[in-house]
């Protein structure tokens, strides 16, 4: 079934108002006709809109509402991915891939061995890229909000955005050992079974090609940050942050089963 997303304000009633470029997609690509069904999210919450399309207008797809999903699909936790900046087109690999496993936010980070350098206007540029690509991934994933792709931050600024978070990691090649790892994901999804119903917020931290420098593993523990090893292999930058993601959305969804 296919998915799309609308702002809480085109949902009114029994009726949802698709607008923009969905509305070419669904009648010129997807060629769907009245009476066909689809699913809706508002971008904001874990509601599932199953819809009917009643009608079509010059630049509107009107649809009924059938019925109101809400079983859960998003984790139950809000994960915050810190990505420093990889070189060529990896970012987009990295925010379609991240999303699919659940990812609450992305955002890039502009570390000191980062090879790619954005002034203002490309940094603006390849944000509304990432938050486009981010979107896509949602809708092919069935996901009920669409991640938000922040602006590039530095170091500093990404570290402080994370310090009030209730579980922070960052994988470092120079971390030994996997007790370390293992106490931080037990701590992490103990933190969100015992959350009794309220967000909690989880940030990993993920180095470029090259890693974090020695001075910003120091700045990111100051901020009570655990430094944790994802092996005895070096990963790519791509890699690590799917690998500790893909670990986190097992922990987080089989707790207590």
């Amino acid at each position: 079934m296919q998915h799309f997303f609308v702002e809480p304000s085109q949902i009114v009633g029994n009726e949802i108002r698709i607008t923009g470029e969905d509305v070419g997609h669904i009648r010129r690509v997807l060629r769907m006709k009245e009476g066909e069904e689809l699913s809706v999210g508002n971008g904001m919450d874990d509601t599932e809109y199953r819809c009917q399309i009643d009608h079509f207008t010059d630049d509107e797809v009107v649809c009924k509402i059938r019925f109101i999903k809400e079983d859960g699909v998003e984790l139950p936790a809000r994960i915050y991915l810190f990505q420093g900046l990889p070189k060529s087109d990896k970012m987009e690999l990295v925010i379609q891939k991240a999303v699919e496993l659940g990812v609450y936010e992305i955002i890039p980070v502009a570390t000191k061995r980062a090879v790619v350098k954005l002034d203002d206007k490309k940094a603006k540029s390849k944000a509304a890229r990432w938050q486009a690509v981010s979107e896509a991934a949602a809708k092919q994933s069935k996901r009920a909000v669409v991640p938000r792709v922040h602006d590039l931050m530095t170091m500093q600024e990404a570290v402080a955005y994370a310090k009030g978070m209730d579980a922070k990691a960052i994988p470092y090649e120079l971390s030994r050992g996997m007790d370390a790892t293992r106490e931080w994901l037990t701590f992490a999804a103990d933190t969100v079974s015992s959350s009794e119903g309220d967000a909690v917020s989880i940030a990993v931290f993920i180095g470029p090609e090259g890693g974090f420098e020695e001075s910003e593993i120091e700045l990111a523990k100051e901020a009570g940050i655990t430094p944790i090893s994802l092996g005895r292999r070096i990963l790519r930058t791509e890699t690590a942050g799917l690998t500790i993601l893909s670990i986190l959305m097992y922990q987080l969804e089989t707790k207590g089963i």
